[in-house]
């Protein structure tokens, strides 16, 4: 009998165990300062996840595209990835400039968050993703939920630099994926 116990609550903690890692992102998320600080020594462009605690569809792209094979390994080899909480009370510095939460309301959002959005003329929308250069100049911010392919697609754009010459609806003509259509949740 307690062998038996042993065994099932062995089991348990193993399906836990498992459980817990599959949770655990396959990207390699920096903060903000990290990843500014690795430009220095080996540049690359940076994708930000902006986010909230409450958005439901920023856990879902969590679980279902930064989780993807495809998606994560990209991610890993071309760019630094950041997760950046637009509710966040930290105080973040990118060169000589500032940016803070003022927290004024419920929900108050932090002023680089709020910065990235007017730079785009766009009002918040979480789940966001923002792109920069190797010099941390805004290439563009593209809002709502992105499906695997769609993020493959925006990934795939901005490394090969063609939304310096091309629309982005003119380049998705010509893509080719790597993610299965059928792994497509939709």
């Amino acid at each position: 009998m307690r062998k038996t116990i042993v065994l099932v609550l062995l089991f348990c903690l193993g399906m836990l165990g498992a459980r817990a890692q599959s949770a655990v992102s396959k990207v390699k998320w920096y903060s903000i300062a990290e990843a500014v600080t690795l430009q220095k020594k080996a540049p690359r462009k940076i994708v930000m996840d902006i986010y909230t605690d409450w958005c439901g569809w920023c856990k879902r792209m969590d679980a279902e595209t930064f989780n993807h094979p495809v998606i994560a390994e990209y991610i890993n080899a071309h760019y630094y990835a950041v997760k950046f909480n637009a509710e966040t009370s930290d105080t973040i510095v990118i060169g000589n400039q500032k940016f803070i939460n003022p927290g004024q309301g419920v929900r108050s959002t932090h002023q680089l968050a709020m910065a990235l959005f007017q730079a785009q003329q766009v009002q918040p929308a979480y789940p966001s993703l923002a792109f920069f250069t190797e010099n941390m100049q805004l290439i563009f911010v593209r809002q709502g939920y992105s499906y695997p392919l769609q993020m493959e697609l925006l990934l795939n754009y901005v490394i090969a630099e063609k939304y310096k010459p091309t629309p982005l609806e003119e380049y998705q003509k010509t893509f080719v994926s790597s993610v299965k259509v059928s792994e497509e949740k939709k």
